[in-house]
């Protein structure tokens, strides 16, 4: 037998909806058991602004790297540094020296 579901108010706004849902318990609104799963391509992720200190010499040859392949160089950096966190790009390793400044091969 299945379980009677109250109706979802209506929102004036969504930072009333998120006081409703911080308050409520969705199951008693809803039946997750029948919930599909959907794919929404247009999301981008969250990006944070950031400042990094690099040699002058290590930019010019990132920036280098980024003209031969006709990309942004800060795309470049993004791409490299996503590879390295997943161990994706072994030949072009990027690792720290004793006094942790950054040694690169391009």
């Amino acid at each position: 037998m299945s379980k009677q579901l109250k109706t979802i108010p209506k929102f004036a706004n969504e930072a009333e909806e998120q006081a409703f849902w911080e308050t409520h318990d969705s199951t008693e609104y809803m039946d997750w058991t029948k919930a599909q799963r959907i794919v929404l391509p247009n999301l981008k992720p969250t990006t944070k602004t950031i400042s990094l200190r690099l040699p002058q010499h290590l930019l010019d040859s990132i920036k280098a790297a980024a003209n031969s392949r006709d990309v942004p160089y800060q795309s470049l950096i993004k791409v490299w540094l996503q590879e390295k966190l997943h161990g994706q790009r072994y030949s072009e390793t990027v690792v720290f020296n004793q006094k942790w400044s950054l040694v690169s091969r391009f």
